[in-house]
């Protein structure tokens, strides 16, 4: 069992920066893939950002590239999400998740492989 908090979230305004934090339990948190998603009113989750095990590899969804860094630290148990030059329709709920990989350099980018989900952050960005 994997225990993930995300913290960080917030009110902030267009072109503003926010960093989220998903603390985990797991004492092989570096065996876990991560990812973040993000959800609205009425909407499906989406995927946003994942990131390897290792942190070697990672991936964005297109609409986030260029905006959003995904990071880890091992050392802590903690995954990042840096979100900068925000816009209003970055605002949702942000979740974070974890996939055991073991040694595997893969990420995932759908909800299914993801085995642990956080209660999420709220994040609104004001135009």
């Amino acid at each position: 069992q994997v225990h993930l908090v995300e913290s960080g979230g917030g009110l902030v305004q267009a072109g503003g920066s926010l960093r989220l934090s998903c603390a985990a339990s797991a004492g092989t948190f570096k065996y876990y893939a991560m990812g973040w998603f993000r959800q609205t009113p009425g909407q499906e989750r989406e995927f946003v950002a994942a990131i390897s095990a290792t942190g070697g590899s990672t991936y964005y969804r297109d609409s986030v590239k260029g905006r959003f860094t995904i990071s880890r630290d091992n050392a802590i148990n903690t995954v990042y999400l840096q979100m900068n030059s925000l816009k209003p329709e970055d605002t949702a709920v942000y979740y974070c998740a974890s996939k055991f990989a073991g040694s595997s350099g893969r990420y995932y980018n759908t909800e299914d492989p993801y085995d642990y989900w956080g209660q999420g952050t709220q994040v609104t960005v004001s135009s």
